[in-house]
């Protein structure tokens, strides 16, 4: 038996077996199981002395506390487990929106997916996004390139320091300096490189991209920026042209020995060291700054201990030293002592030897442009591989010449140093032989 309306009424069950009669009662038998709270029940719903849930049906319930805040609350099973996800704060999340949440998120729990755990992933997303855009807006490509600059140049000589700091100032901060380092773009770096191009400064070109490359790849070990714009943007600019050093055809070398003996207007200082690179064929920046502190001359196995951070390629160079060249440096104790630079300047024995000392003593010889102090490695070289008498690793050990081959690099961690002395030996032997006029 039924009470009240259609929907929503109260009723009244009768029933028993003999005299026993059992009653129930039940309320909004009709009603259905979502959707029972309204705003105004919610906003009426006032706080209790411990926390009460108001159901609105489907598993979502606002959590009523005694400070009076009232929040939206979703509890599900997921994976077997039972979760609790919070739609936020009501009002500022309204009753149709928290209604609109949970559908959403049913959505999702049926599809396997847990929007507890997509939640999480989604704010630590933005949080990164916005730590991404405060990063982008405070370092400028010019502030990564001075630190990686100021890391890179303790491993490296003054004067190349010097020159890679003044090829960035002078063509890539103008273009790329002030722009946010996370910002630049591989367009804007090609644009900038190929203004260098347009220059016909191909060479300047090749280097400043692999600059630019270095610093992103440091910006990007460091945080500061996603992928490298400059990686492998040497395959669409124009390829320098290698440098050739003009060196003295080999049968001009006898010319240029008696030339040289010959000179009476130059320094015997400029003479000496001269004869010592031809001999030793080291790169004129090793002669240069040469050390007494780096030579043992007074032992049978003469030897030149050149360091690390004077080479090119960064590792220490030893070099065998003749009767011939331990000859010239006694010879030169004469002029500059026993300590300092072996071949300083003339007027200031505090300073080595002037960078162009050599070529300009060459040009006078009457060889400008038409041979380089450098050049004269390449003879030796020639004459050496040419006798046949030396294993070709050996001279390019030598030469302190980088191996790109790495089974070969691995075979040269040898030094070789007594194969090396008897070649400097018979190529000493050949210079004065060729000086002489006589047959090697």
């Amino acid at each position: 038996m039924f009470f009240g309306g259609k929907f929503g009424g109260k009723g009244f069950y009768f029933g028993g077996k003999d005299q026993d009669i059992i009653f129930y009662r039940t309320e909004n038998i009709y009603m259905k199981p979502t959707n029972r709270l309204t705003e105004l029940s919610i906003k009426q719903a006032k706080p209790k002395e411990k926390q009460y849930k108001l159901t609105d049906g489907e598993a979502m319930y606002l959590r009523v506390y005694p400070n009076g805040s009232k929040y939206w609350q979703l509890q599900y099973w997921f994976e077997g487990k039972q979760k609790i996800l919070s739609f936020g704060l009501w009002p500022d999340v309204s009753l149709k929106e928290a209604r609109d949440k949970r559908f959403e998120a049913k959505k999702k729990i049926k599809g396997g997916i847990n929007p507890i755990e997509e939640k999480k992933e989604r704010l630590e997303a933005q949080e990164f996004n916005e730590k991404k855009d405060k990063l982008r807006g405070a370092t400028t490509f010019e502030i990564v390139a001075q630190e990686w600059f100021s890391r890179q140049s303790i491993q490296w000589t003054e004067r190349h320091s010097r020159g890679v700091l003044s090829s960035l100032k002078k063509h890539v901060f103008p273009d790329l300096g002030e722009i946010p380092i996370s910002y630049i773009s591989k367009q804007d770096v090609i644009a900038s490189l190929r203004k260098l191009e347009a220059e016909g400064k191909n060479e300047t070109c090749y280097r400043i991209r692999q600059k630019i490359e270095a610093i992103f790849s440091f910006a990007e070990i460091e945080g500061h920026c996603f992928g490298n714009p400059a990686k492998g943007l040497q395959q669409i600019l124009t390829k320098p042209q290698p440098k050739s050093h003009n060196s003295l055809p080999i049968s001009e070398l006898q010319e240029f020995l008696k030339k040289m003996d010959a000179d009476t207007g130059s320094s015997p200082t400029t003479l000496l060291a001269m004869k010592f690179l031809i001999l030793t064929f080291v790169r004129t920046s090793e002669l240069r700054f040469a050390d007494w502190k780096e030579f043992d001359i007074d032992c049978s196995e003469p030897l030149w201990v050149i360091p690390a951070e004077r080479m090119k390629m960064r590792k220490t160079h030893h070099v065998p030293l003749s009767r011939q060249a331990v000859s010239i440096l006694e010879e030169m104790q004469q002029y500059s002592g026993t300590e300092g630079y072996v071949f300083p300047q003339v007027y200031n024995q505090k300073k080595a030897m002037s960078e162009n000392t050599l070529l300009y003593f060459s040009n006078r010889l009457g060889y400008a442009g038409r041979n380089t102090i450098h050049g004269f490695r390449s003879v030796a070289s020639t004459v050496l591989n040419e006798s046949r008498k030396w294993h070709p690793d050996v001279i390019e050990l030598q030469l302190a010449h980088q191996e790109s081959n790495k089974v070969r690099k691995a075979y040269n961690r040898a030094e070789h140093l007594e194969e090396r002395r008897k070649m400097l030996n018979w190529w000493s032997d050949y210079i004065d032989s060729s000086a002489e006029n006589k047959d090697t």
